[in-house]
């Protein structure tokens, strides 16, 4: 087997980027609107959450009425708002995605974020930076389930188990191991276990193209 991966799969919020400080400030923002409070548990109980996932959830919790699909369009709007003022990349992932686009490792954005919001992340990238996409809004089942991670390696036309997927969530590093792949945990708002198959790093400056196939 090769000393690196066929090809790198990467979630994108709190992974390649670290937006989640935008979504919870536009989670506690709607249900205060509501006149109820958003507790910090409550926001770090969705992270990695599909998004239709986390206005139920919201709804229930927050005591926000509105239709699911009205309060994702709601976070989506202000988290969009915040990404197009600033961009706050995680330490060493522009660099790591650089080093793969060099070497030509093959890479695919795998996000639970909507097309709408992910594109406008994308579009501060260069074009090429990944070569697949698969949405939130585009997958029929949502992380932890395997479909997301299985669609981008069909996609990318590798097998799943040659593929590393970097994520930053438990609900995504379930994800990418029931789909077969290797997995880079990089904890960001909450702590991954040990587990398996999986190698857990502080940060992304950790680690380059020539260490991700490491166990």
């Amino acid at each position: 087997m090769s000393n690196v991966p066929t090809a790198v799969l990467w979630d994108m919020d709190g992974t390649l980027v670290d937006t989640e400080p935008y979504w919870f400030a536009a989670e506690h923002q709607l249900v205060e609107s509501f006149g109820n409070t958003w507790s910090e548990e409550h926001a770090h109980a969705v992270v990695g959450f599909d998004l239709l996932d986390t206005a139920a959830y919201i709804i229930e919790h927050g005591g926000v009425d509105l239709p699911p699909r009205d309060v994702v369009e709601y976070l989506l709007d202000a988290v969009i708002t915040s990404c197009r003022q600033r961009l706050p990349w995680r330490p060493g992932a522009r660099e790591l995605l650089e080093e793969l686009f060099s070497l030509g490792i093959p890479c695919a954005l795998v996000t639970m974020s909507w097309r709408r919001f992910a594109e406008a992340v994308l579009e501060q990238l260069p074009r090429s930076s990944f070569e697949v996409t698969v949405f939130g809004d585009e997958v029929t089942h949502g992380k932890p389930h395997p479909e997301p991670y299985l669609r981008a390696a069909s996609l990318l036309n590798v097998e799943s188990s040659t593929c590393v997927a970097i994520e930053d969530s438990p609900t995504g590093v379930a994800s990418a191991q029931a789909a077969g792949c290797r997995v880079i945990g990089v904890p960001n708002m909450k702590p991954l276990k040990q587990l398996d198959g999986v190698r857990i790093v502080s940060s992304l400056t950790e680690i380059d193209a020539a260490t991700l196939w490491t166990t």
